[in-house]
């Protein structure tokens, strides 16, 4: 065979494979190489406090709303004692005021009803009085009396006006006593503003106090990082764990400039594992940049162009527990999107 149809079928060799390539490349959907995330959650501290217990350990699985670590209370729990004494002490307080109230009005209003009587009575007698010496004068002119008995018509009279005045004076200072009631009720009014002012202090410290028992979120979640330990002062804002859902994963892939228009949200996907190779997982395209990363400052060529990507996350539909953070693989393309 000449040199000459060996380099010709050699060429032709050569662009029979280079279309099956190309064919087989075309019918292979999109991929992009990605990795496994997860949003990790930091619970801090909202109070001061040294650290007495830490309950979970780096990769335990924490129940939701479990406690993750205690401060200690001491001082917080004596305030609320001492807060719970003082109300106490108003409660009673209260409780004396308000028997104290009627008991005051009803004792005022005796007094008055017996002060009226007593200024009926004067006037009574004040008057009575003031007619005998009036008669007596004018026996005088008539000299059917002497001036002797003028005089003590005349000291009776004026002894009657002068109980009169002193039994009125009695009335008005037991009229002006009725401010001792106002003053009670006021004092029972205060004692409960206070009461009340102490019972919303108490709902502080208790509400403070809860914050010495630090909790996980509403959420099961596991232990990634353990960031304080027992004896160790915290401070509000001081981290106490890293947990993370198990369930709150997903895969970040960067899609290229030119894929923008077939990658969306909503688009279907298939994950594949360098773990678990051949074996793909469903998921959807939950989030997508809104601008492209890794931007040069100055675009001159289509090549700074072509270099820009979006970061995107694939929600996982199935087996999301299966997946760890930091796991790499690909994920594919397929139908044609929501």
């Amino acid at each position: 065979m000449s040199r000459r149809v060996v380099v010709v079928l050699i060429a032709v060799a050569l662009v029979v494979a280079g279309v099956v390539l190309r064919s087989r490349t075309r019918r292979t959907p999109l991929h992009y190489t990605g990795f496994v995330e997860g949003e990790e959650r930091v619970v801090r501290s909202e109070v001061a406090g040294r650290v007495v217990a830490v309950a979970f350990a780096e990769g335990e699985a924490v129940p939701a709303g479990a406690v993750l670590a205690r401060l200690d209370d001491a001082d917080i729990a004596s305030q609320i004692r001492a807060k719970e004494q003082e109300i106490r002490v108003l409660e009673a307080d209260i409780a004396t005021q308000r028997e104290r109230v009627p008991l005051i009005e009803a004792t005022w209003k005796r007094e008055l009803a017996a002060r009226e009587a007593d200024v009926r009575q004067a006037e009574a007698a004040a008057d009575l009085a003031e007619r005998t010496f009036a008669r007596e004068r004018d026996l005088v002119k008539r000299g059917a009396s002497t001036a002797q008995e003028l005089d003590d018509r005349r000291a009776a009279r004026d002894q009657a006006a002068s109980a009169l005045a002193r039994a009125r004076s009695m009335l008005a200072r037991t009229a002006a006593e009725e401010r001792n009631i106002t003053v009670a009720r006021r004092e029972l009014a205060s004692l409960e503003e206070k009461r009340a002012l102490a019972l919303r202090q108490l709902e502080e410290l208790n509400v403070t106090h809860a914050k010495y028992a630090i909790h996980a979120p509403a959420v099961p979640t596991v232990v990634q990082t353990q960031l304080i330990w027992p004896g160790e002062l915290a401070q509000p804002g001081t981290p106490i764990a890293a947990v993370l859902d198990p369930k709150d994963k997903y895969v970040q892939i960067y899609v290229p400039v030119a894929d923008r228009a077939e990658v969306r949200v909503g688009r279907r996907v298939e994950i594949e594992l360098d773990s678990e190779p051949g074996r793909r997982v469903p998921g959807e395209v939950s989030f997508i940049a809104d601008q492209a990363n890794f931007t040069p400052e100055k675009i001159e060529t289509r090549s700074d162009r072509l270099g820009q990507v979006y970061r995107a996350k694939v929600r996982i539909l199935e087996g999301v527990e299966r997946f760890q953070p930091g796991t790499e693989g690909d994920v594919y393309l397929v139908g044609g999107g929501a």
